[in-house]
């Protein structure tokens, strides 16, 4: 009997010593994220990349076949006329013989900068400023043969002369809140993705630029305090929708004339999202979009003598993608694009004259990306949703004896991403299901396994000592009878027998997913701990399911996604573990949107919301998004009332939590400040937190949030 209890005891603190419980600060700092690779920039011929050592101070040549190092490019310790001992990032030129080297990086935006740039010279072993101004450097961009390079400095374009070890300005009217040239505004950063257009043409004689003239633009401010006795205003050029954009034209640069030509483009352009020179030639693509985001124009202009010939139209009655654009790749006299006229988004070839050679992908299914090119094999690769919305699939097209062959190369079901080096020689493979951290490997264009650069096998580790919640794809009907993809987390300990409240995790946005087969633990892992169910509904209007589904919602945003969210809440009280008296839902930016939209237009089947940074009326946001699922107030007055929680805000059911930056220069702390005013007039009674000086994603206090969205949430 002694012995049975010593064994009894000893199986305890087994089971103990390997079912932790989940603590929300680990979670947090990151003890149970999938660790990643790190990136790599290929060399021309696809067979070798460069990476930065831990340390960075060293770039080193590798081998993708064998993942060897080949030779070390650059070495802070080594390098002559070297100010600094380690760096923050690189460029390499084109003809790999060159490295540009930034430092004291000072971020702009969400995704621009300004650093203090370096030219090396990998033959000499010599570094240098890259120029003289004492102002800080943006988008330095390398000359087809890496001879010259031309950067932004207080929003003029500058260039560099390597072989002459001089440099020229070339714009002289930029000027900060009215004139950028070959940088981009506040708006196409945030919404285009692009921080930059700016372009050599292949013989490195022309260089082409977008000119933005934001004088016109409204301006917001908002205070930022930092202790200060006396706060700062921040103030930068908003477009809002229905207001006014940048002026923009297209304009090039002529180095042996000294001459600035601006491009004959057609009258009723109000974007200009991507510029790029053809492979040969003195041709540069120009990619237009008009205001109402539904009619694409691409261009070829001579960049000598500034004719336009229209190469490529596609009209919609909703709107064009502009992501989709980034499909655009030139090889080979064509060039690829991914379309949706057919329902869905599928990839096609065009000749340079603009004529369909052919279609390369059919199916009830999206093309979620292209990924890379093999023009010498005549080989895309690109990734789909093939096997269901919820999975991501690598696949090769080649055209062989005018015929397609489509070859599937990922080896496992879940949700695969790739990387190509250049050529599509090899791709870094990243897999992730439901239950696997994202696993790295090395692979070959046939899809070959080579090695493995990251399994894991850390986090695995970590997520075996601990009591984890259990995951799984549902399906639930939507509004309108719709079966939606959605998942279900349960606790550790879950009973059938018990009530659970729960949680709905949702974003909400156009062609966005949260119902993917990957790995993630998050702070909702947590919340299982304390008691809860969480369930995420991917609603009408997000991606991977066609055209037809996520365009759905357009000109009527929040109506049919906050009806999905309150039909499938609806769905989870008639479950006999949902404690139907608490059920709250959650979201930030557009998902802290549909809180408000969903506890407005439920019937009170939500008991409480969590809104973090939400849009509260689409007047508020800006130009490009707005008007691209909307078009502007003035054009759509009964959809943006529709759309407005504001609007709706004597429609609020349940206890709501209200969080917000002050300093958030993408929704605006106008939103919650506007929607609060709305609340207190319809008697309506609400909690509310400001984070002082935190932009969109308050970064800084993640644990003190989560920490009081918790409590609030107990509290229902």
């Amino acid at each position: 009997m002694k012995k049975i209890f010593v064994l009894f005891v000893l199986s305890l603190l087994t089971v103990c010593t390997y079912a932790q419980s989940l603590e929300l600060r680990d979670i947090l700092s990151g003890k149970y994220y999938a660790r990643g690779v790190k990136s790599v920039v290929s060399s021309v011929d696809g067979e070798h990349y460069y990476q930065a050592d831990n340390a960075n101070q060293k770039i080193i040549k590798y081998s993708y076949k064998t993942g060897e190092p080949v030779e070390t490019v650059f070495d802070a310790s080594k390098a002559r006329n070297i100010t600094f001992s380690s760096f923050q990032g690189f460029i390499m030129s084109p003809d790999e013989k060159r490295i540009l080297i930034y430092n004291e990086r000072e971020s702009v935006y969400r995704r621009s900068f300004k650093a203090n740039y370096y030219y090396y010279d990998i033959r000499r072993n010599h570094i240098r400023k890259l120029t003289e101004n004492t102002s800080k450097q943006m988008i330095p961009t390398f000359s087809r043969d890496g001879r010259m390079a031309a950067f932004v400095v207080d929003n003029n374009i500058w260039l560099a002369k390597f072989d002459f070890d001089s440099e020229s300005q070339i714009t002289f009217d930029g000027q900060f809140n009215k004139i950028i040239n070959g940088a981009t505004d506040w708006v196409y950063e945030e919404e285009f993705a692009t921080t930059r257009l700016m372009d050599f043409s292949a013989d490195g004689r022309l260089l082409a630029f977008v000119r933005f003239d934001e004088s016109e633009v409204p301006e917001f401010s908002f205070p930022t305090y930092n202790n200060n006795l006396y706060p700062t205003d921040f103030k930068f050029k908003y477009p809002k929708a229905g207001e006014r954009n940048s002026s923009i034209s297209c304009q090039v640069f002529d180095i042996d004339a000294k001459t600035i030509r601006p491009m004959d483009i057609p009258a009723g352009i109000e974007y200009i999202p991507r510029i790029e020179f053809l492979p040969t030639g003195d041709e540069l693509a120009v990619m237009t979009l008009n205001r109402d985001q539904n009619d694409f124009n691409m261009y070829y202009a001579n960049g000598r003598s500034t004719v336009c010939r229209l190469i490529l139209r596609e009209q919609n009655d909703r709107y064009i993608d502009s992501e989709l654009l980034n499909s655009i790749q030139f090889y080979n006299g064509r060039f690829t694009y991914i379309s949706e006229k057919s329902g869905y988004s599928h990839l096609y070839i065009y000749s340079n004259v603009g004529e369909l050679i052919r279609q390369v992908t059919t199916g009830d299914y999206d093309v979620t990306n292209l990924l890379a090119i093999d023009p010498l094999n005549d080989i895309i690769y690109y990734e789909s949703a093939e096997e269901g919305a919820q999975y991501r699939t690598i696949c090769k097209a080649d055209f062989k004896k005018n015929k397609i062959n489509i070859t599937k190369l990922s080896t496992k079901k879940g949700y695969n991403t790739a990387t190509f080096s250049k050529n599509g020689k090899y791709y870094v493979n990243k897999y992730t299901n439901l239950t696997t951290p994202a696993v790295y490997t090395m692979n070959d264009a046939t899809g070959k396994e080579i090695r493995v650069l990251e399994d894991n096998s850390g986090t695995n580790t970590n997520l075996a000592k601990v009591n984890k919640p259990t995951k799984e794809f549902i399906a639930v009907k939507g509004a309108d009878g719709t079966m939606l993809n959605a998942y279900i987390m349960k606790p550790a300990n879950f009973s059938s027998s018990r009530k659970y409240p729960l949680l709905m995790v949702q974003y909400s946005g156009p062609n966005s997913q949260q119902v993917t087969d990957s790995y993630g633990m998050d702070w909702t892992d947590y919340l299982t701990t304390q008691g809860f169910i969480v369930a995420c509904v991917d609603g009408r209007g997000t991606g991977a399911r066609g055209e037809n589904f996520r365009k759905c919602t357009y000109m009527n945003l929040g109506v049919y996604e906050s009806d999905d969210q309150a039909a499938a809440a609806r769905h989870f009280a008639t479950l006999p573990y949902i404690d139907a008296s608490k059920i709250a839902i959650w979201g930030w930016s557009y998902g802290g949107y549909n809180v408000l939209m969903s506890m407005s237009r439920g019937g009170g089947i939500f008991n409480a919301g969590v809104a973090v940074a939400p849009v509260t009326d689409w007047k508020f946001y800006d130009t490009v998004y707005a008007e691209r699922f909307m078009r502007t107030p003035q054009q759509n007055a009964a959809g943006y009332a529709a759309a407005s929680p504001i609007k709706l805000a004597s429609q609020l059911e349940g206890k709501l939590l209200l969080i917000h930056g002050s300093a958030d220069d993408n929704v605006h702390f106008q939103n919650t400040v506007d929607y609060t005013t709305a609340l207190v007039r319809a008697n309506k009674q609400f909690d509310m937190f400001m984070f002082p000086d935190q932009d969109h994603g308050i970064g800084a206090y993640r644990m003190y949030l989560f920490e009081k969205v918790i409590n609030f949430l107990k509290n229902m």
